[in-house]
């Protein structure tokens, strides 16, 4: 019993912080930031950095740019 709930708990904060770490990049596919792969190749390459993935945070939430095809 206790080997399970060790198992789930790992998996969960494991979970966790892979969505803290995409975070960035959550946050910019989903206001589709026309930036927003940038956004994810640095949160990818430097987000294990406090430093890159305050920039990737910061980068995802600047002003989004529409084109006038974008609905």
């Amino acid at each position: 019993m206790e080997v399970i709930l060790v198992a789930v708990l790992v998996l969960l904060f494991f979970g966790l912080g892979v969505f803290l770490y995409f975070l960035p990049a959550f946050i910019a596919f989903r206001r589709e930031h026309h930036n927003r792969i940038a956004v994810l190749v640095l949160n990818i390459f430097l987000g294990w950095t406090f430093l890159g993935w305050v920039a990737a945070l910061i980068w995802s939430f600047t002003a989004v740019r529409f084109t006038e095809d974008h609905p």
